[in-house]
């Protein structure tokens, strides 16, 4: 109401029809300037970090958009696969803890990952590991227990060893982002496809795949390997489990991972056409 009566007011005063002018060109000026102030300042806020709700467990921690209880069954979830990886591979306690940042949505992660990533590729989350945090990315959707199951596993590898080999980082995150559930972590997608490319002549190459350093040179048929190679060890090969846990040990004092092809094959013979037998009859057939 007030400010109704004020326009009626100036309405009613007399002026010339240049102050008229100059006085309009000014209030719209006025007016973009405050709604760019605004915008930006949204647009920045937009592209921030959740912290509007936070949880501490420890060496977990949780920043979300969404509020988020302590108890939360998608935390307790994660609580207990910290528990069943370290227990599984005999890992130490981690020396550091990893952050969690969910946001709200898609677009507000996009935002902020665009933002402040923008070499990244388009993925519904990530882990970034650096000196300073062990941060998980990732947004709420109905994906999202996979999402952290997988980014949060390697949060737990990186704070448990010094250095992680790509292909068992991201054999092992294949592997336990699939829920605890299903026992034998049958992955969905990639049992067909493994057996479809040994249909086509592929066959699998451990000391190929340790070569590969760095994300962007990793392909989805090398995720698939990773994870099949995991799948492998921890469920078929003979002693499987016990060369990744005494592998493990070798990481947590190496910066220069030694190379896990030569232990395997000098353990038992030709592990690649183990591998491939694995794949196309006891995956295949429990698929």
């Amino acid at each position: 109401m007030q400010h109704v009566s004020a326009m009626r007011r100036w309405r009613t005063t007399r002026r010339s029809p240049q102050w008229r002018t100059r006085y309009g060109v000014l209030a719209l000026l006025v007016v973009m300037c405050c709604c760019f102030g605004c915008f930006h300042h949204s647009k920045e806020m937009f592209a921030s970090l959740p912290d509007r709700y936070k949880v501490d467990l420890g060496q977990l921690q949780v920043r979300s958009d969404i509020d988020i209880a302590d108890d939360d069954p998608l935390l307790d979830e994660l609580r207990q696969l910290k528990r069943e990886i370290t227990s599984k591979l005999e890992l130490p306690a981690p020396h550091r803890s990893v952050v969690v940042h969910l946001f709200a949505d898609a677009e507000r992660y996009s935002a902020y990952m665009q933002k402040n990533h923008p070499n990244l590729p388009t993925r519904r989350a990530f882990f970034i590991g650096s000196p300073t945090e062990l941060a998980v990315y990732a947004h709420w959707s109905p994906n999202v227990g996979e999402d952290l199951r997988h980014e949060y596993t390697h949060g737990i590898l990186h704070a448990s060893l010094k250095t992680v080999p790509l292909w068992l980082d991201e054999g092992l995150a294949e592997y336990f982002e699939i829920q605890a559930s299903d026992l034998q972590r049958r992955h969905p997608e990639h049992t067909p496809r493994l057996a479809l490319a040994l249909k086509n002549g592929w066959r699998p190459d451990l000391a190929r795949l340790e070569q590969i350093e760095t994300v962007d040179a990793m392909q989805r048929a090398d995720y698939q390997e990773s994870w099949a190679w995991i799948h492998y060890l921890l469920h078929e090969a003979p002693d499987g489990r016990m060369l990744l846990i005494d592998y493990c040990k070798s990481l947590q004092k190496s910066d220069k991972p030694p190379r896990f092809a030569d232990q395997l094959a000098a353990h038992f013979p030709d592990p690649e056409i183990r591998l491939a037998s694995y794949i196309s009859l006891s995956l295949s057939e429990s698929h």
